[in-house]
Order: C-alpha cells, then structure tokens, then sequence
C-alpha cells in the first residue's frame, strides 16, 4: 500500500511538471482547459473586463490559478475527461484614450456588453453607442452568437451627448481612421514575395498576423516582422499603432529559433480548446515533441473543427449547393459572389446557352480545407467588395468542395463529362497547398474552353487583373457571336416575313376559291329552284290545256265568240269560243299558253276594261265579249 501510494505521488508531480511545461509553451490566448470537476467548472466567470488606462484589481489572478491549477489536481480520479466550455468572444473595445478588452459568453446580448462597459467607462448605457459591428448598429437584444463573429473583435464606444474634454482633441481623428482601410504591402522575405492585403483600421495587430500566419504558412509565435512602430503592441488597432495611411510596408520572415523567442504568457493562465477557425489552435505542438492525445491526456484528441463547406458523399447537388452557401457565409460574413445553386450542367446552361448578348463566363470555384491559403484566399479576395461586384455582373460563380476525396472525383466526373478529360486531368495535376482554385471557362460554338486557372496564392489586384482579361477574351467573342446572331436572325426574320406573305397569298387564294364555290352553288341552286317552278307551271298548263273545251266550229247552232288576244311579245292568240263559256276556260285558256292570271291581267281595248276582275263563272256573252273582241295581256305590277 506505501507503494502504491508513492507511485502516485509520482505519478502526479510529474502531471503538475508536465502542465506547467504545457502553460510555458503554448499561447495563452488560446483559452481555458476545463477538468471534469464540476466544482472547479462552476469557479469559472462569465464575464471578465480589463482596461488599459485602469487594470483590474490583482485579487482576480489567484481565481485564474486556481482553476488552472486544479486541471492536474492530485485528487482527480485516474482518467481525465475535458468537456468544452461555451465559446467565449473576446472584445477589444475603445473609448477615447481607454481601451477595455470584454471576455463574454458567445450566448450573451449586446446589452450586456454595454452593461459591463458602463461599469468600466463610468457612462450610461442610455448615452453610450457601441460602434463597429460589420453587420452595422445591432439592437440590444442581439444574441451574439446569432452574429457568426470571430473569437477576437474590435469595437468602439461614440458618446455624442458627451462633450469631450480638450485631452480628448485625438480621439475623434482615431474614431475615423477605425473606419479607414489600410494597404499593407506585406514582404515575405524567405518566399520573396510581396502580398498587398487590405484590413480596416479596427483590425488588430494580432488579427493582421494571423490572417498572414495562412498565407505564409507561419504561426503568429514565429512570425518576426519589420516596419511596425516602436509603440505598437498586438493588441492594438491598425488606427491606433501609428503605421502609415493609406499604405505601410512590412516584412516578415521565420524566427530562427522559435523555442528561445516565443512570446511571453500570462501566468498562471488556462488553456482553451477552439475551433480551427478561431486563431492559432495549438500551433506545431508537435515541434516540442508532445502529441495533442498526450497533451490532454486522453488517447483521441478533443478539438472540435469547422464544420466542411460541403457534406461528404452527397447525393443531391443542390442540397451540397445549398449547404456550401449557408457555411460559406457563416465563416466569411454575407458579402461573398452569389453561387448558382443548381448543377454544373445548369450554370454551364445559364452562362453559355442564352442570347448572345446575356451570355456569361462561367466561375467555377474549388476550395479545400486542407490548403493554408483557403481562409485567406476567401475573406481577402472572395469577400473583397470588387471582386464580389465584378464576378456577380459578369460572372456566373459555381462553387464545389474538393476537401473529401468522395466529392473530388464526384466533380471530375462532372467536369469529364462537360468540359473533356483535358480539364478533369489538369485539376489532378493541382496539390493541395495550390488550392484554392478558379476556374474561368467560356462556351464555344462546339465546345468550352477553359481560359485561366486562378490559384490561391494571388492578390486582390491580380486576380482582378486576371478576371478583366479574361472579360476581355469573352467580351471579343461576345461581339461576334452577337454579329453572327443578328445576322442569323434578320435571315430568319426575312424567311419569316416570306414565309408569312406566301401564307397570306395562300390563304386568300383559297378564300376566293371558296366564295367561287359558294356562288357557283347558290347558281345551282337557284337553278333547280327555277326548274322545279318551271316544271310545275309546265305541268299546270298542261293540265289546264287538256281540260279545255274543244274549240267550236264557225257554223253552228250556238253562238259563237271569236277573240283575239295579243301578247306582251306582240304575238296573238286567236281561238273561238260558244258564248255560254265561262270567263275562267277563258283564263284557263291564257295560263294554258304561259300566261297565268296570277301574274297577267286581261284587258280590253275600248272601254279599257280589266276582265280578270270579273266574275269568272259568268259567260263570255254576259261580259259582253261577243260575237267578237280584241283582249291584250299586261303583267301585274
């Protein structure tokens, strides 16, 4: 039992001198190692305030030591577990010549900002404006974390009910270099070359270098620098350092030797798991020979990474579109290029496949999240104002995620398949540090071309530079695609306007045709019409001539009337008739040679006397045409 219990004691001083190895070489900025002790857990503040013009008072460091301490305390059990706390923001918060640095829970309210500020600042929350939010002013309310913000900010307090005093004169100039932007001409002395990046002048040191570290591939503790001011510290703006506006050349290099010259930490400090994208995570523990699974103490690591821009193994694109937008714009804030949300073979559709005069160049953009030079590629070039202006007028931008194996051949079948092997060939020809990648590809009469691949080690101007040329190659073959188009569709118009004159001659031929047939119809018509009527009064007088009396002989014993009738056409007709005849076989005799009574009228010469008027079943001699007479036919108005 003795031994055992001096194997222990072992045990744990050599835990206690390994963690304050750990606390001697790993920036404390980093945050707090929190134990599975749940007493020590709930010793942690929420909140915690230090201001520059006024430190806070010393007893708070004896609470941070003995949190730290108690990470390797003898009486934890044998197996350590490490739990994350909530992601806490660290806000770096100017006031005039006061600078007040907040540490507050990510599920804070803006409110709460203000409320520790006034305690700090001695002015009222209902006078106070906290300026330098990049989504602009925020309502109290605000729940930060709804905010997507960085682990470090910089923000600055306006009073405008407040006159300042004249010590004050400076800190209206510094409140407008906080909304400057300053070009850092940025020489890396080993690679010799030279990186031209712009940050607002709420930007701090420390946030300039670790934007850098990504594109240098050097950790922050290594970086050595030339050109800032003697007076700037990291925790400063680039407004308050005193470096010159609107540019400033800087160098950097590795330090020769990063053990001997690390920066200094505080005591006593607690080490912070973070996400990747939050600044130097653990940067080469591995240099100092410790493993991430010894330096916790456990067998797997701890560390929670960035979510991927794109879900591995997905079977919708849309969906992997839609995800790779909504992770995008959580990592590098709103003003990013509208990806086309649909598949390569849509946005090759909408760039190429319109009107001349809409067509586009086709952005393709391919990220990987294994390339030291993604972050910085995406929020100093895909997020520059210009650059997201130039590529939304004149671009149509497709985004993918070559990260995961799975969706990088999943993309070279897709650029087979559309642009040839020539293009799926030479993005395998690319590694990993050259990624990110843009490619611009413009469709051609038989096939598309891809005419540059951009490559993430670039600059804002470059790629501008690369994007106009690319413009102007398009913009030649535009014209004469439009030429060509307006030529082809006046050849059109005119086969159309023939096409059109032909049906029109063609329709009124046949218009005539049918008023021809119609008419000639309406004649038949009319025709058989007549020749029934004809043939009915035919059969009439016919009828009517065989029921008449034989005429009478001139000798006889009954009298006799002779009458001449004379026609419309001047001819007469003579017959004889007894004068006991009556008027209607006189009628009768007319109709029987075409001229009925109903149409004629029988007249006498002197007196002129209409005889169809009389009564015809009175007698010839009663009507007095006896022994002869001479009668004309008139037709009947």
């Amino acid at each position: 039992m003795a031994s055992d219990s001096e194997n222990n004691m072992d045990r744990e001083i050599i835990l206690a001198d390994f963690q304050a190895a750990i606390n001697g070489v790993i920036p404390q900025e980093n945050g707090i190692l929190q134990s599975n002790l749940s007493s020590v857990a709930s010793q942690a503040n929420i909140y915690g305030t230090r201001s520059q013009a006024a430190p806070a008072a010393p007893p708070a460091a004896p609470a941070v030591a003995s949190s730290s301490s108690s990470a390797f305390c003898p009486a934890l059990p044998s197996r350590h577990i490490v739990e994350r706390q909530p992601r806490m923001l660290n806000f770096r918060v100017e006031y005039r010549q006061r600078t007040v640095e907040v540490v507050i829970e990510e599920g804070s309210v803006v409110g709460e900002i203000k409320q520790i500020l006034e305690t700090e600042l001695q002015v009222p929350v209902s006078k106070m404006q906290l300026k330098g939010w990049k989504s602009g002013d925020l309502s109290d309310s605000i729940v930060l974390q709804s905010l997507h913000l960085p682990k470090n900010n910089s923000l600055y307090v306006l009073t405008p009910e407040i006159t300042p005093t004249a010590s004050t004169s400076q800190n209206s100039v510094l409140q407008e270099s906080l909304n400057q932007n300053f070009l850092l001409v940025i020489s890396h002395r080993e690679a010799q070359r030279d990186y031209n990046l712009n940050f607002p002048g709420s930007r701090t040191i420390q946030e300039v270098k670790r934007n850098v570290s990504d594109l240098i591939n050097i950790p922050v503790r290594h970086q050595q620098w030339e050109g800032w001011p003697a007076s700037a510290s990291d925790s400063m703006t680039l407004a308050a350092s005193g470096i010159s506006y609107p540019c400033h050349h800087l160098g950097v290099c590795r330090r020769s030797s990063p053990a001997n010259t690390r920066e200094p930490t505080e005591e006593c400090a607690d080490v912070h798991m973070v996400s990747d994208s939050e600044g130097d995570d653990f940067e080469d523990a591995s240099e100092f020979g410790v493993e991430e699974s010894e330096m916790f103490g456990m067998g797997t690591s701890t560390g929670c990474r960035k979510a991927p821009l794109m879900p591995e193994n997905t079977e919708n694109e849309v969906d992997a579109l839609l995800h790779f937008t909504a992770e995008f714009t959580t990592r590098y804030g709103e003003c990013h290029p509208v990806f086309f949300i649909g598949t390569l073979e849509a946005a090759s559709q909408e760039a190429f496949y319109g009107k001349a005069r809409d067509r586009k160049l086709l952005a393709i953009y391919l990220h990987n999240d294994e390339s030291v030079l993604g972050n910085v590629f995406c929020s100093q070039m895909m997020c520059a104002d210009s650059i997201v202006s130039y590529l939304s007028q004149n671009f149509i931008t497709w985004a993918w995620d070559v990260t995961k194996e799975a969706n990088k051949a999943r993309l070279l079948t897709m650029c087979t398949r559309h642009f040839g092997s020539v293009v799926a060939q030479t993005i395998r020809t690319y590694k990993t540090d050259q990624f990110p990648l843009l490619l611009i590809v413009m469709g051609k009469r038989t096939s598309n071309e891809v005419l540059n691949v951009i490559q993430g080690n670039t600059t804002v101007d470059e790629l501008m530079m690369r994007l106009m040329g690319a413009m102007e190659i398009f913009t030649a073959q535009q014209q004469e695609d439009i030429k060509d188009e307006d030529e082809r569709e006046a050849r059109e118009m005119v086969k159309r306007e023939q096409d059109e004159a032909y049906q029109l001659s063609l329709e009124a031929d046949r218009k005539k045709r049918e008023a021809q047939e119609r008419e000639q119809a309406e004649q038949l018509r009319l025709q058989q019409i007549q020749k029934e009527a004809d043939d009915e009064k035919e059969a009439i007088r016919l009828s009517l001539e065989h029921a008449l009396p034989p005429e009478p002989a001139e000798e006889g014993g009954e009298p006799i009337s002779k009458l001449r009738i004379r026609t419309p056409s001047g001819e007469f007709l003579v017959r004889r008739f007894l004068g006991s005849t009556k008027l209607q076989v006189l009628f009768d005799f007319v109709a029987s040679k075409g001229y009925p009574w109903e149409d004629f009228k029988l007249l006498t010469t002197f007196p002129r006397r209409n005889i169809t008027q009389l009564d015809p079943a009175s007698s010839l001699l009663e009507a007095k045409l006896f022994p002869q007479e001479t009668l004309f036919l008139e037709a009947k108005e």
